[in-house]
């Protein structure tokens, strides 16, 4: 019988001490998990003082986002029940999650999502991989609120982080990170939409530091699009509306308990305009050839926008970064996810050359 070795075969494989699964459970899974803990040179000499930076690069999973994390759980605990079909509501990146990991288990998956609101990649996914897909005339709220009522009938497992079970598998992102460093970061920053990714990473950090496997637990830092930022504000966002699709929610499902791990972690939460979420974008790119979609950058741009204004930065852990701290920055997904907005916002577009040496090296400047 083929066997894979342990370390090929999951999140579920790697940490099932820490997982609520029995040896009966039937674990679906396409080998997620440990994505590169990249340290970043550059980041690190912008913060300076002896501190360290390093990014969790997400946009590695199988299906090209963190959603792989809790979708191995969520299907694999469905098909546990004997669900024999499942049912999201997305931005783009739990459909492409949902439908990969369905499929994988012989299950059907349907995916309701907000209609001309998704991009071309994350819709793709969706298809190829088999789900069935409803547009909606809404936004993400209201694709959740039907995906609720429509999720109580029998026939329905719901996968999106309302489900317990996908904060489970999304949490062991902050054991990998544990295991890599030797000890929890001082500051962890992410971007926050639905809310369940910051709820996660704070719940592994607890349950790993309660096991002493390290001897802290880092501040959580959340980062909202300016137009998408009900957490920020304290108040559902009707319309919500930015660029960074896969965090463009005005009524996120994890609320309370993103402001619990905030709040517990004396972490803090801020905003990101669009224009800084893609100057981020680029700069990642261009300066440490880590290619993210505009969602993942919120981080780096939360990073950036504490550095060039300490002073004035909402009070919290970047406000009061000691020396020597050890940051982690997550990137959630991976920039093949939505090309058309980072070259819509820089213009990119080929130099042109007739096809001689001379032709091309004049174009060239040389």
């Amino acid at each position: 019988m083929f066997r894979q070795p342990l370390h090929d075969r999951g999140v579920i494989a790697r940490y099932r001490a820490h997982l609520p699964v029995s040896a009966t459970t039937p674990v679906v899974s396409l080998n997620e998990g440990s994505t590169p803990l990249i340290h970043s040179s550059r980041l690190s000499a912008k913060v300076g003082r002896g501190c360290e930076v390093y990014i969790k690069y997400e946009g590695l999973n199988p299906t090209g986002s963190f959603k792989d994390r809790g979708m191995t759980m969520a299907i694999s605990k469905a098909a546990e029940a004997g669900k024999k079909a499942v049912i999201c509501a997305s931005t783009g990146n739990t459909s492409a999650a949902a439908a990969a990991y369905a499929t994988r288990a012989g299950m059907e998956c349907v995916v309701l999502l907000p209609a001309g609101k998704i991009s071309a990649g994350k819709l793709a996914q969706a298809f190829v991989y088999g789900s069935k897909v409803v547009a909606i005339d809404g936004n993400f709220d209201d694709a959740l609120n039907l995906v609720r009522e429509i999720g109580a009938r029998d026939e329905f497992e719901v996968v999106n982080s309302i489900n317990p079970f996908r904060i489970e598998g999304q949490k062991t992102a902050a054991f990998e990170i544990i295991d890599e460093l030797g000890d929890a970061p001082d500051i962890h920053i992410l971007p926050v939409g639905n809310a369940g990714n910051i709820t996660a990473y704070w719940k592994g950090y607890v349950e790993y530091h309660n096991l002493a496997c390290s001897t802290k637990r880092p501040h959580m830092a959340g980062f909202q699009a300016a137009g998408s930022a009900p957490i920020f504000y304290g108040r559902v966002v009707t319309a919500p509306d930015t660029v960074a699709t896969a965090i463009r929610i005005g009524n996120p499902a994890s609320w309370d308990q993103a402001k619990a791990a905030i709040h517990d972690s004396a972490g803090s939460i801020d905003i990101v305009t669009d224009h800084e979420i893609l100057e981020a974008q680029a700069w990642l790119a261009a300066n440490e050839g880590i290619f993210v979609e505009p969602a993942s950058a919120a981080s780096v741009a939360g990073l950036l926008k504490a550095l060039e204004n300490r002073e004035n930065a909402v009070p919290g852990p970047l406000q009061n970064m000691a020396p020597e701290s050890t940051l982690v920055l997550t990137v959630t997904g991976h920039g093949l996810k939505d090309i058309d907005t980072p070259l819509k916002h820089r213009s990119f577009a080929p130099l042109t050359a007739a096809a001689t040496t001379e032709a091309v090296l004049r174009t060239l400047g040389y």
